[in-house]
């Protein structure tokens, strides 16, 4: 039973209403990388990676690094070191039930982003593993993608939402800090606010 009300129920329901993509919509859909897709890549420090658990339950998490920290094996396959983080492992305990993944590449000032599907493993090959150290650490895991569909995303989302215009954004105080919110919503006994903005500063030194 939805929470809403005149709720689609077809696809062919979601036809009647948007219509048929564009030729050029559904010629761009490739199977593999080419030049510019690799290009993308390389120049990309910011990437988000959706998985799904075997329930369907969804998860999106962001993944960053320098530019072109995700690897580029071949044509139809990928390797995203894993960073030192929170340890909830949301998308990892995905992929272990659901290998399927989804991906959007962003670049800083770049209103088209990249867009990948396919199947992703959770790896320790140290051959993999290996070229992705930073300052000398050596991740201890990396997400394995190999490609089934990849295609330049149209930058409508960017120009509507004026992402990369500073003239837009919040100002920094709009909301609280990220310590503030979790003090809120957690309300831990024994330790102040302060504790918990020297504990999350502590952190978020801890790169690698």
């Amino acid at each position: 039973m939805s929470p809403f009300q005149h709720v689609v129920g077809s696809e062919a329901e979601l036809r009647e209403l948007v219509g048929t993509p564009a030729s050029r919509s559904v010629l761009k859909e490739r199977k593999e990388l080419d030049h510019h897709d690799r290009a993308f890549i390389a120049l990309s420090p910011f990437v988000l990676l959706a998985t799904a658990g075997e329930g369907g339950r969804c998860d999106v998490s962001p993944k960053g690094d320098a530019p072109g920290f995700v690897k580029v094996l071949d044509s139809s396959r990928l390797v995203i070191p894993d960073r030192p983080g929170n340890k909830r492992l949301d998308g990892m305990l995905n992929l272990l039930a659901n290998p399927h993944v989804g991906l959007i590449f962003l670049i800083p000032g770049r209103d088209e982003t990249l867009r990948i599907n396919g199947r992703a493993w959770v790896t320790r090959d140290p051959a993999l593993l290996e070229p992705c150290a930073v300052q000398a650490k050596t991740p201890l895991l990396a997400i394995g993608v190999e490609i089934e569909q990849c295609f330049v995303h149209c930058p409508k989302a960017f120009l509507r939402s004026g992402f990369w215009t500073p003239e837009g954004w919040p100002a920094p105080d709009a909301l609280p800090s990220m310590a503030c919110v979790l003090f809120e919503q957690i309300k831990p006994e024994g330790v102040t606010v302060e504790d918990y903005e020297r504990d999350i500063a502590e952190g978020q030194k801890r790169l690698y």
